[in-house]
């Protein structure tokens, strides 16, 4: 293992620490009672609050001054300036703590822990002047130093050696977050959207449940699942690509809603917008249609939107997105014509392939029709719909498992919200007439036959459940990651997971 130079000086520097008889590394309860945002927010001169509190963090500054120096840390709320005084923190003879292990061991990223009074400094400065200190672990790798300076003719402040390398930040983000604090703010966010949702499921009475991560048959979505195999069962399991056919199965059972927030992995392509691995909500709500489930995401997504953001409205990038009901409603049929000028509905496979070639939309021969229309929606469609719009009423060949239109043949009664150009929600009125399902099943194999990877398998279990009985429903799911990049301006789903995918390290 090649070490840098400053590596090699710091485990020199832990080595010296031993010496003198200091655990770098000690088993430790520290009594932290306050943090570093909570005193800045609230310290007042005038009364006798944080007068013996003790922090906890990182050492992120020293700026030595012979027998008192100033220093900063750093704690999971914000940063504090610390005073630290040579005979506050050393009142016998021995000096060692200070001279020897604050001057000269310790190092930028060393967790300490500090007691002490708070005060204001001459300039102005909330701090905490420091009586006790102890080293809580010793950090042996240097942080990135991120430096900045003020332009002396223009006064900008500019800033140097930053970590903002995008491929570093995703496979470092222990990193990333200690020295680019502001992102964790994305991740407060994100679990405030989850924490809202529960919430509002759960007053409307309906069970959080768990369902399998492997399955023995990939169902739920039109997607390329990953494999895997069961050493004890001998057999071939998938992760799962939806939690779809178990939510439905437990409908079935007796529950008049039931949701999930979950893992979902598709082996598929990467950029942007996709993760191979996504947290998703399914949710099925028994007695209910397409027509009630659209109504329900407006409210949830517009109280989501006022907690997190403190109104309906979010900002991303330039635009400025509205989340106050009623959404705009669209067929998929309305919405190709309005931005090709081409009717397809009706179309053959053939014509639908013509109109593709027509329109250089790229397809291959193991798309059928639901996946020719698909492709065009997507690359001509998608990319205009901005603001929260439902596109509905989908072609029977794209949905297996929604349930036929109640007035248009030929089509199901399904949604998908798009918001800034992307699919955020999913939602069908469920099928669940067992006959009708297991021909669409069949047709999916037809489909996988000729080399369709996203083609649904064949769940018998799950059509065994829907021949006892399936209760019409409706049912919904939401991705979180791309919900979370929405509502903290963010473009890429990679800012909004702590560790995203990446290729392997070189």
């Amino acid at each position: 293992m090649h070490l840098s130079e400053q590596e090699l000086v710091r485990r020199e520097n832990l080595q010296k620490i031993r010496d003198l008889g200091i655990d770098p590394y000690p088993p430790v309860d520290y009594p932290v009672n306050a943090f570093a945002a909570q005193i800045k927010s609230s310290y007042k001169e005038d009364d006798e609050t944080f007068q013996d509190v003790t922090l906890a963090g990182r050492l992120m500054m020293k700026r030595i001054m012979g027998k008192a120096s100033f220093a900063e840390l750093q704690d999971s709320s914000g940063r504090i300036q610390l005073y630290v005084s040579r005979d506050d923190i050393c009142p016998d003879e021995n000096k060692d703590l200070y001279n020897t292990v604050f001057k000269k061991l310790l190092d930028i990223g060393d967790f300490i822990g500090v007691r002490g009074f708070v005060f204001r400094t001459k300039v102005g400065e909330i701090s905490l002047h420091v009586k006790e200190l102890v080293l809580l672990s010793k950090s042996i790798k240097p942080l990135p130093v991120v430096k900045t300076k003020v332009d002396e003719e223009t006064g900008e402040t500019r800033t140097y050696d930053a970590f903002t390398d995008p491929d570093l930040r995703y496979r470092r983000r222990y990193v990333d977050l200690v020295v680019n604090p502001q992102y964790r703010k994305i991740f407060k966010t994100r679990a405030t959207v989850i924490r809202e949702m529960r919430r509002f499921f759960d007053e409307k009475g309906w069970l959080e449940v768990e369902t399998p991560v492997l399955q023995p048959v990939h169902g739920g979505a039109a997607a390329r699942p990953f494999k895997t195999h069961h050493h004890t069962l001998e057999m071939e399991l998938f992760m799962r690509i939806a939690n779809e056919l178990y939510l439905k199965r437990l409908i079935v059972g007796g529950f008049d809603g039931v949701y999930e927030i979950g893992k979902m992995f598709r082996n598929e392509g990467m950029d942007r917008s996709h993760n191979p691995e996504f947290t998703s909500m399914e949710i099925y709500v028994a007695y209910k249609d397409y027509n009630w489930m659209m109504e329900m995401v407006e409210q949830l997504l517009h109280q989501i939107a006022k907690v997190v953001l403190g109104g309906p409205v979010a900002t991303v990038g330039d635009k400025e997105i509205d989340f106050t009901p009623p959404f705009r409603r669209l067929s998929m049929m309305e919405a190709i014509k309005e931005y090709t000028g081409i009717d397809i509905e009706g179309m053959t496979e053939e014509s639908l392939r013509k109109v593709c070639k027509d329109l250089h939309v790229e397809v291959d021969p193991s798309m059928g029709k639901g996946k020719l229309i698909d492709e065009i929606f997507s690359e001509k469609v998608e990319d205009h719909l901005v603001q929260p719009t439902y596109i509905i009423d989908y072609p029977i060949e794209m949905t297996p498992l929604a349930k036929r239109h109640r007035d248009k043949e030929g089509f199901v009664e399904r949604f998908e919200l798009f918001i800034n150009c992307n699919e955020i929600a999913n939602a069908y009125t469920e099928l669940n007439d067992p006959i009708d399902q297991r021909k669409r099943f069949e047709e999916q194999l037809e489909l996988a036959k000729r080399g369709d990877l996203e083609a649904m398998a064949l769940d018998q279990d799950f059509l065994r459940a829907m021949e006892y009985g399936m209760p019409p429903m409706s049912g919904l799911g939401i991705g979180i990651d791309r919900l979370t990049m929405l509502l903290t301006n963010q473009t890429s789903i990679q800012e909004v997971i702590f560790f995203p995918q990446m290729r392997k390290e070189k």
